[in-house]
């Protein structure tokens, strides 16, 4: 089953459940999808439906960010119960060890000696953390192995 399906298949359960909590922030990801397959002309493979379910996990950390700074608790757990929710459908993320592992290997791979080459590791190791680390965290940690 793919992510799209079992994304579309969580949202008929809730709809069934009268589930609001879940319904809305899976709505929002199949208009999402829906749009992005409308875009492109095409039904998106697996890749692009997680790239879009990260795109709204961000988008929630951003209003739990906002909220805070609000001062408005209410939205925050709203935010939170959503995020939830789609973390559901991404998979693991890894842990500071196993990145730092894929880190060396990539920078091995891409025969990286210094910042210059920074580009090249990223192209090599984004592929392999693809959904599974925030971009500024693996960018960063490539960063720090280059510098010293």
């Amino acid at each position: 089953m793919s992510l799209k399906e079992k994304i579309q298949t969580t949202l008929t359960e809730a709809m069934r459940a009268r589930d609001e909590g879940t319904k809305i922030p899976l709505r929002l990801v199949m208009a999402a999808i829906k749009e992005a397959e409308i875009e492109k002309k095409q039904p998106l493979e697996d890749s692009d439906v997680l790239r879009i379910v990260q795109k709204e996990s961000k988008a929630r950390l951003d209003t739990i960010a906002d909220a805070e700074k609000a001062g408005r608790p209410d939205l925050i757990a709203q935010a939170e119960a959503e995020l939830a929710i789609l973390k559901s459908f991404l998979p693991e993320e890894l842990s500071d060890e196993a990145l730092g592992k894929l880190v060396e290997e990539a920078i091995q791979e891409a025969g990286a000696s210094s910042m210059a080459d920074m580009g090249n590791v990223m192209k090599v190791l984004m592929p392999k953390v693809q959904g599974r680390a925030d971009g500024g965290k693996v960018s960063q940690m490539v960063r720090q192995r280059l510098q010293g």
